[in-house]
């Protein structure tokens, strides 16, 4: 049990790398070489077939037609819902107003777990949670305020800002309502079901803007952008994500969500982009010690 944990942080930990890496590899592909809703389409058909392609290797497995809803379920908030919402509401509004709205998600799946799941909320969980978020915001807000970082919150867009908050809600939703279906089938089983109904769902909402891609004018990094975000950011991210779920319970995924700012902070200043700051070392601090007393075992459920 300790090694399986052991193994699930570390997958959790990937992704938040891969996520990290993200916000740097990927930057400059949307909106314009590729559209949003388009970009969606791409990353959910690419992961879909290796999805399929992986799971025809390793496994037979086949899922209940009774436990269809709940896929479709799992479907519409972690996959449809969770990536429109995001890529079209980061297209109108500003990263920092999105970077802001993102810390409220495992703040939102700890109340899911709670409510739906029926998981323990422990002192020690609010804590961890609260110091995650913390930390989050100072190292997003406190450079903007301090004039460190020459950005506006006029930036954003409402309802660009909405649909970034109907994301985090969207994606918390999903990490509760997979939970159980781990319990039951394999994680590639699982995640190959989900991509494939949604697929389905995001098809007719990206299907225009992938037809007006010209691929003939997209410069190689950009091509291998797009790559990276489908393999990696999708579906590398995607399975270790359900894979960690099969030991730990959804809010600790969640709240490794607040390790992605720092991640890429770390990458920065390996690339010279940034520079290191007492903003950053205690923003650094307050999230590791946070993910550290949520993620504890023993006082923590899952």
């Amino acid at each position: 049990m300790k090694n399986a944990r052991i193994l699930a942080h570390l997958a959790l930990l990937t992704v938040g790398i891969f996520y990290a890496l993200n916000y740097i590899v990927a930057k400059g592909v949307m909106p314009d070489y590729v559209g949003p809703s388009g970009f969606i389409l791409f990353r959910v058909m690419g992961a879909t077939a290796l999805f399929w392609l992986v799971h025809r290797f390793t496994s037979n497995e086949k899922i209940d037609r009774k436990d269809y809803p709940k896929f479709i379920q799992c479907a519409l908030f972690g996959v449809a819902m969770n990536q429109l919402f995001f890529f079209n509401g980061l297209n109108l509004t500003s990263p920092l107003n999105a970077a802001v709205i993102m810390t409220t998600n495992p703040v939102l799946v700890l109340l899911a777990s709670a409510v739906i799941l029926g998981e323990r909320i422990t002192r020690q969980k609010v804590v961890g949670v609260s110091l995650g978020l913390g930390g989050a915001l100072v190292l997003i807000i406190l450079p903007v305020v301090l004039g460190h970082q020459d950005v506006e919150w006029k930036g954003g867009n409402p309802i660009g800002d909405g649909m970034i908050f109907i994301n985090a809600v969207s994606y918390g939703v999903y990490l509760v309502t997979v939970k159980p279906l781990m319990a039951k089938y394999e994680p590639m089983t699982v995640i190959k079901w989900v991509f494939t109904f949604g697929l389905v769902m995001v098809f007719p909402f990206g299907y225009g803007q992938a037809l007006e891609v010209n691929w003939s004018e997209i410069p190689t990094d950009i091509l291998w952008g797009i790559v990276y975000v489908i393999v990696c950011v999708t579906f590398l991210a995607y399975y270790l994500n359900v894979y960690a779920m099969k030991t730990v319970s959804p809010s600790i995924v969640s709240v490794y969500i607040y390790l992605q700012p720092v991640f890429t902070g770390a990458l920065s200043l390996s690339l010279g982009m940034e520079d290191l700051n007492w903003i950053k070392v205690t923003a650094a601090l307050l999230i590791f010690t946070g993910v550290y007393l949520a993620s504890k075992p023993g006082k923590v459920t899952g």
